[in-house]
């Protein structure tokens, strides 16, 4: 079978655009979390969102429907792990692991209440891009929209705070909304993200490829757009690799984007012996 014909079936057409965009979303969101030191968000939040599938699936609601109820769940956790940082005195990392723990613990007993694991939820936590619909390519179109114009209202806000949060606050910034903001985006993508890896892998497309870019980029901007072309590429390659290997496309991406980042390693030894030595 060739290029051509694969990319005839309406399903391959569906992952690519909808993965594409996911992909580039938590790539770019990936920069400004990595730079705070907050990587481990999109993990705690990705246990949250197993919750949200849990009730979603508890109703018998699927696919676009499951989406929308995860949504605001993953929305409020965002909040809640700011809020438990500001009000209750807790490092970020703590106060991840206690959302994360609500997540996880109230999914395990929605999912034992449901009757056990179910193949819907199996395919919500390893992800099946493959398996997406017209409506959720629909709702990940209109929340990429959404997300990117976002980006480009607080992006110079959320540069400074990324950099030095206290500089920014007394610069005027309000810092407390920018950082809702960022969590909120991130919530966003995380949701878009589960069909696309799985829950159990949504924290390596957020810190991947910023990672990666990182180690390459000589500018802000540079590291942006280095990594948003990863996370989009590593997308595009994994499920036409996944397609003609028959293995899981959700593992593919992450293998793919850890030897990205491995050459983008070893490129940058190479590069700058003296100064990595």
């Amino acid at each position: 079978m060739n290029f051509i014909e694969i990319l005839s079936y309406g399903f391959i057409q569906r992952a690519l655009l909808a993965g594409t965009l996911i992909a580039v979303l938590c790539s770019v969101l990936g920069v400004f979390l990595v730079l705070r030191r907050l990587s481990l968000i999109g993990d705690g939040l990705a246990h949250v969102t197993f919750g949200g599938t849990a009730i979603a699936l508890s109703l018998k609601l699927y696919s676009a429907s499951a989406l929308l109820v995860s949504l605001p769940v993953v929305l409020l956790s965002s909040l809640g792990i700011l809020k438990l940082t500001e009000k209750a005195r807790l490092s970020g990392d703590s106060a991840i692991g206690i959302v994360s723990a609500l997540g996880i613990s109230a999914g395990i007993i929605l999912a034992s209440v449901g009757g056990g694991y179910n193949v819907d939820l199996l395919s919500y936590l390893f992800g099946n891009i493959l398996s997406i619909t017209s409506q959720e390519v629909g709702i990940a179109a209109v929340l990429f929209c959404v997300v990117v114009l976002l980006l480009s209202l607080f992006f110079n806000d959320l540069l400074a705070i990324a950099f030095d949060e206290e500089l920014a606050r007394v610069s005027g910034i309000r810092t407390a909304t920018i950082n809702a903001v960022l969590v909120l985006l991130t919530a966003l993508s995380v949701v878009l993200a589960m069909k696309l890896v799985g829950i159990m892998l949504i924290s390596s497309l957020l810190i991947l490829p910023a990672v990666s870019a990182l180690q390459l980029a000589r500018s802000f901007k540079s590291c942006v757009v280095l990594a948003a072309l990863q996370g989009g590429c590593s997308v595009v390659a994994g499920i036409f690799l996944s397609f003609a290997t028959n293995l899981p496309t959700s593992a593919m991406i992450v293998l793919l984007n850890l030897a990205f980042f491995g050459l983008a390693f070893l490129a940058r030894r190479c590069v700058q012996p003296k100064s990595s030595s």
